[in-house]
């Protein structure tokens, strides 16, 4: 098996094949062996697991994952990757790699499909520009035991945030209504060719089997929470009044009252218990 974490044969890898990183695509590869390797056991993939691989790059992490794995289903957009990919990867044959982009996927089909008797889970070392759009898209599929995930530290900071912190957000509850979220390790830059200018975290989102909030309409629910977070530091109900204008003047401050929460409360206090009574308060208004 070929070291793709070793610098001094990643690059004449990549130089042969005509290989130039792009910014536009935030391509930062990992040349520390032990990042692929601790994200793939801390993860728990084993033999049962069927793993989808979000941007494989030139394939350190995919190694790792098709070691341990039943089957494994990398997702790559830059096809410049291929003849790389079939030296580092290409003798595995638990590996199917597709030249997709995986936000115009059906990925619960594609986990039906491919994943059939397997545990399905998702792992990726992400780009730092478009990480919210694709752990939103893996979590609201629903068909994931697990999505492990390394992204800026930042990032995975706000997705693991407690009501009232200063990183906690509308991606903190999506998150968290989802999943439930650890922290496992810190990746410095060092560890990257190009070394970015951030810390780098790998985060593990155990998805909830059940939702134990009673939410009857999801979409209104999320409605509330980006809402609530429109005017941060100010009072909820203002949020609420520019996200549901048909409740009219007065209408806000009183489904946060008929919710059992105090009128000048701030949203980013809220957790998903009160963000689900005042959906349903209002729920029973439209």
């Amino acid at each position: 098996m070929v070291n793709v974490c070793d610098i001094q044969v990643m690059k004449p890898l990549l130089e042969n094949n005509g290989f130039h990183f792009s910014k536009a695509k935030g391509q930062n590869f990992l040349i520390a062996s032990w990042v692929p390797e601790r994200i793939a056991r801390e993860a728990g993939v084993d033999e049962g697991a069927g793993v989808l691989e979000i941007g494989p790059g030139v394939g350190p992490l995919t190694q790792q994952l098709c070691l341990r794995a039943g089957k494994v289903c990398a997702v790559e957009l830059d096809r410049r990757l291929k003849p790389i990919l079939d030296v580092t990867v290409g003798e595995f044959d638990n590996l199917d790699i597709l030249w997709e982009d995986v936000l115009k996927l059906d990925v619960a089909r594609l986990v039906e499909q491919r994943f059939s008797g397997l545990r399905p889970m998702a792992c990726a070392n992400l780009p730092y520009y478009i990480t919210s759009p694709i752990v939103a898209a893996l979590l609201e599929s629903e068909c994931f035991d697990s999505i492990t995930v390394m992204v800026q530290k930042e990032v995975a900071q706000r997705m693991a945030a407690a009501p009232g912190t200063g990183d906690y957000g509308a991606f903190s509850v999506l998150c968290q209504y989802y999943a439930r979220p650890e922290l496992l390790f810190d990746v410095p830059p060092h560890c990257f060719l190009p070394q970015p200018k951030v810390m780098s975290s790998v985060v593990c989102l155990k998805v909830r089997r059940e939702k134990e909030w009673g939410i009857e309409d999801p979409e209104l629910f999320f409605r509330v929470v980006r809402g609530s977070f429109l005017q941060r530091r100010k009072k909820l109900s203002n949020g609420l009044r520019a996200a549901f204008p048909e409740l009219g003047r007065e209408g806000p401050a009183q489904v946060i009252l008929e919710a059992g929460l105090e009128e000048n409360v701030r949203g980013e206090t809220l957790g998903i218990p009160e963000f689900a009574r005042i959906a349903d308060a209002i729920r029973q208004r439209l």
